[in-house]
């Protein structure tokens, strides 16, 4: 059976995942996840690609088809490239197949896309352009604490009064912080607050997208940071948006985990195209 990859290439992160989609069972072979922390993002996704390929025992001419998604459509290798709203939900689709809708948490932003059961992309909303709401603000701030970024979500859930931050602007909050700082706010409450912020906007983008006919599914780095899936349930609960909304250990992967499944899609109907030709 052919053997296909996604390569997600985000702000962040390189995300990169290898599948086998026979007779209906769509197995991974292989993932890896990799921090660019100031490298070269489409140098660096090329060392994560060869390594996964190593790993499974494969080399690149052994890829059917290569997709990506994210920024990483200037990979001079890839064989198509995916919209990351597509790959997210049908990666969605892959973690949970019961997920309706996604609730993507990215370095730069946060998004909100309901699909249906195969994964199409049936509406979707932004966040702004204020970071108040990425991961980026949160590992700065996390930063400015001195605490390891994963460290963030168990130091969240040890708050016992948290302390409210400007959810409009990056810089106003991050004003907040180091005022909290100097009144001697504890980093879990300070941390708290700063999820409450993040979790009523994404809750209220949440319900711009109306009726919501099974679970979210959060994607994207946030989407493990455990401080902040509380903070989500939580605003959900509280504005009466009665939908489950849960996570899972691989979302990170999910949008090269859709760019392969799409990726696999693709090169069948390519090869039914090619066949009755």
């Amino acid at each position: 059976m052919p053997i296909t990859s996604g390569i997600d290439v985000g702000t962040g992160a390189i995300k990169v995942a290898l599948f086998e989609v026979n007779d209906g069972k769509e197995i991974c072979l292989g993932k890896q996840v990799e921090r660019v922390r100031q490298r070269d993002p489409l140098k660096l996704a090329g060392e994560v690609y060869d390594n996964v390929l190593k790993e499974a025992g494969l080399a690149r001419g052994d890829i059917a088809y290569c997709a990506t998604t994210g920024e990483g459509e200037a990979l001079a290798f890839h064989t198509g490239h995916f919209y990351s709203m597509t790959t997210h939900a049908r990666g969605a689709i892959y973690l949970r197949p019961d997920a309706r809708a996604v609730l993507d948490t990215g370095a730069l932003h946060g998004r909100a896309i309901r699909m249906d059961e195969r994964g199409k992309v049936l509406s979707y909303k932004m966040t702004s352009q204020c970071a108040s709401g990425s991961g980026q603000f949160l590992e700065n701030i996390a930063r400015y604490l001195g605490i390891a970024q994963d460290e963030i979500g168990s130091l969240s859930k040890q708050a016992d009064n948290p302390e409210k931050v400007s959810g409009i602007c990056a810089v106003l909050a991050e004003t907040d912080v180091i005022n909290m700082v100097s009144r001697g706010i504890t980093a879990p409450n300070i941390l708290r607050g700063i999820h409450e912020s993040m979790a009523d906007r994404l809750a209220k983008l949440l319900k711009t997208l109306g009726t919501i006919d099974g679970v979210v599914q959060m994607t994207g780095g946030l989407a493990l940071d455990k401080g902040l899936v509380e903070a989500m349930q939580d605003a959900v609960a509280k504005a009466k948006f009665n939908v489950p909304l849960e996570s899972h250990p691989d979302a990170i992967f999910a949008g090269a985990f859709g760019a392969a499944l799409w990726g696999a899609f693709r090169h069948q109907k390519l090869a039914d195209m090619a066949n009755a030709a």
